[in-house]
């Protein structure tokens, strides 16, 4: 057991929180996704300030790494390795993904909204249009396939399993139109929040499920693109 600094920007919601022995002791939030590097220093302090802990304390930071917003996940995972360099310890980067789909587990729960023993949660992150970063886990937590960029048509959904309950979660998952969907697949309103990083994160510091902090990188799935470069390349040519 440990007291773990937990930090998510990757999406439109940025949380904070501390917790000590897998168990929530402070935490602070934000919706505005404009505003989540403003947010992000000032809600570490609060938390200790609430906890009455120190910076020092921690024995590890657990971070949302991607995929999510390009600028958000980089505000996460740049302070989060900043703060491990300082204090000499470990990072734990966690799949945003997975983060959501321990809050669509929690809502399954406690709505009795799957009787079957087996199911796949399907968290979505909306990549505009109708694209959107998704990937499959069990019941368990535990990944089923790879994190994707996906487009939602009719070819995404004939490619499913038509035999075993899927429930798709997350603000992606808006895009997906009923019709589209059999009577096994079904749309849940879930939110995660930082408290979702907790138990994965716990899990992860128990098994010394530690990253690289030299080379530790943003988990974008699809290549960034700096508009500001690109502008300054094509002023080059031409």
């Amino acid at each position: 057991m440990a007291i773990i600094l937990h930090i998510d920007t990757a999406t439109d919601y940025a949380g904070v929180c501390l917790s000590k022995d897998g168990e929530l002791i402070a935490k602070e939030e934000d919706t505005n996704q404009k505003n989540h590097a403003s947010f992000l220093q000032t809600a570490i302090q609060s938390v200790f300030q609430k906890s009455n802990h120190t910076l020092a304390s921690i024995d590890a930071v657990a971070v949302t790494g991607g995929p999510g917003s390009y600028t958000g996940i980089r505000v996460g995972l740049s302070s989060a390795k900043g703060i491990c360099y300082a204090l000499n310890k470990p990072l734990i980067i966690l799949n945003t993904l997975q983060v959501m789909a321990a809050s669509a587990l929690e809502t399954i729960k406690e709505k009795n909204l799957v009787a079957d023993d087996h199911f796949i949660i399907y968290p979505m992150i909306d990549a505009r249009r109708m694209e959107v970063f998704g990937g499959m886990y069990n019941q368990n937590l535990l990944s089923i396939g790879q994190t994707n960029s996906l487009i939602i048509d009719d070819s995404f959904f004939n490619g499913l399993n038509k035999t075993e309950p899927i429930l798709f979660c997350g603000n992606g998952s808006f895009k997906i139109n009923q019709a589209q969907i059999n009577s096994k697949q079904q749309i849940i309103n879930s939110q995660h929040t930082v408290n979702h990083m907790i138990a994965l994160a716990e899990n992860a510091f128990s098994n010394q499920g530690f990253a690289n902090l030299a080379y530790a990188e943003p988990f974008y799935v699809k290549e960034f693109y700096n508009t500001q470069q690109l502008a300054l390349k094509s002023e080059k040519i031409l």
